[in-house]
C-alpha cells in the first residue's frame, strides 16, 4: 500500500510540471468569471493611478474574477484596490485501479484563497495560498492512509496587454511561482514555474467566450531533467437572470513526462452577484480521463475592497 499511496500522491501533485494537488484543488482559485464583461467602449485615462493613488470608485471596472472556472481572466483588478478570492470548501473524488488495486481517493481544500493587489491600471500582484489541505487514500481492502497540511505558496503577475478598459476582446500574460512550502508531500518538492496566456471575447447574444493557454515548467518525478505541461481551455458563459450567470468550460492539461496520461474535465457552474463588490459561486467539475478526478463540487466567493 506504501507504494502505491506514493504513487497516489504523486498523481496529486502534478499542478506546475510536479504538483497534481494542485491541479485538482487549486485552479477553483486561479479561474475566472464566465460571462467576462467588457468595459465601455471609450474609458477614461487611469494611467496615473498606481497602488498608493487608487482609481477613484466611479472610475473602477465591473469585478473580474479569476475564478470560478479554471479559464483565467484578463482583466487586472483596478490600481490602488484589493480583492479576496476563494474557495469555502473544496472536495475531489476519485475511483480507479492503479497496479491492480482498487483505490478511493478522496482531497478536501479548507479556505484556499487568492489575494490581489492593483499595483498599475494594466499590472496586478496575487498570493495564492492553499490554508489547509487534507487528501485520503483507501483501497478495496480497507486499509486507508492520509495526510493533512498546508499547500504551496503561488505568486503571479497579471499584465493586461488590451481591452482591460474597453473593447470587444482582452489578453493578458501571467508569469508565476511555485514556492514549495507544503506539508507532508501535498505540494511541490522544488521551485517550479509558467506562464498562462488568458483571453476574452464578447459573443453574440449576450454570450461571453474565454480561452487560455498555459505552459508549465518544473522537475521531471524520475530525474533531474526539466518536464513541462500544457494547459488549455475553453469556457462560455453569459447572464441567466438578474445577478445570477452561468458557465460551461472544457479543460485539458497534457505533460512531456513519458507515461503520464492527459488530463480532461467538463466543468459546470453558478456565479450570483451580491453587489458589484461581493460574488457567491458554486459548480462541479467532472473528469473525462481516468487521470482526472470523478467529480470536484466546490463553493466559494469572491469580495473587492
Amino acid at each position: 500500500m506504501d507504494d502505491v499511496l506514493a504513487g497516489r500522491v504523486e498523481k496529486f501533485r502534478r499542478r506546475s510540471g510536479g504538483d497534481a494537488f494542485l491541479r485538482w484543488v487549486l485552479p477553483l482559485l486561479v479561474q475566472s468569471t464566465a460571462t467576462y464583461p467588457l468595459p465601455a467602449e471609450e474609458p477614461p485615462d487611469k494611467s496615473g493611478y498606481t497602488l498608493f493613488n487608487p482609481v477613484p470608485r466611479e472610475l473602477m471596472r465591473p469585478m473580474s474574477l479569476d475564478r470560478p472556472d479554471k479559464t483565467e481572466s484578463p482583466f487586472t483588478v483596478d490600481a490602488g484596490h484589493f480583492q479576496l478570492e476563494m474557495d469555502l470548501v473544496n472536495y475531489a473524488h476519485d475511483r480507479e485501479s492503479e497496479r491492480g488495486v482498487q483505490l478511493t481517493t478522496d482531497a478536501f481544500a479548507i479556505a484556499p484563497m487568492n489575494w490581489k493587489a492593483g499595483l498599475a491600471n494594466r499590472v496586478d500582484f496575487q498570493v495564492v495560498a492553499q490554508t489547509f489541505n487534507h487528501l485520503r487514500i483507501e483501497d478495496s481492502a480497507g486499509q486507508v492512509e492520509s495526510q493533512s497540511g498546508f499547500g504551496d505558496v503561488l505568486t503571479r503577475l497579471k499584465i493586461n496587454l488590451w481591452g482591460n478598459d474597453g473593447g470587444p476582446t482582452a489578453l493578458a500574460v501571467m508569469p508565476y511561482v511555485v514556492w514549495p512550502t507544503s506539508q507532508n508531500g501535498l505540494g511541490a518538492e522544488t521551485v517550479q514555474g509558467g506562464i498562462i496566456v488568458p483571453f476574452a471575447a464578447d459573443l453574440p447574444a449576450g454570450w461571453g467566450l474565454g480561452m487560455m493557454t498555459e505552459f508549465d515548467f518544473g522537475r521531471a518525478e524520475t530525474a533531474t531533467e526539466v518536464a513541462a505541461s500544457f494547459v488549455n481551455t475553453i469556457t462560455v458563459g453569459r447572464d441567466i437572470v438578474g445577478p445570477l450567470a452561468g458557465y460551461v468550460e472544457f479543460f485539458s492539461e497534457v505533460s512531456t513526462e513519458a507515461d503520464t496520461p492527459w488530463i480532461g474535465t467538463v466543468d459546470f457552474g453558478l456565479t450570483y452577484a451580491v453587489s458589484e463588490n461581493l460574488m457567491f459561486d458554486v459548480g462541479i467539475n467532472f473528469g473525462v480521463t481516468r487521470s482526472a478526478p470523478d467529480f470536484n463540487p466546490f463553493l466559494g466567493l469572491a469580495y473587492r475592497f
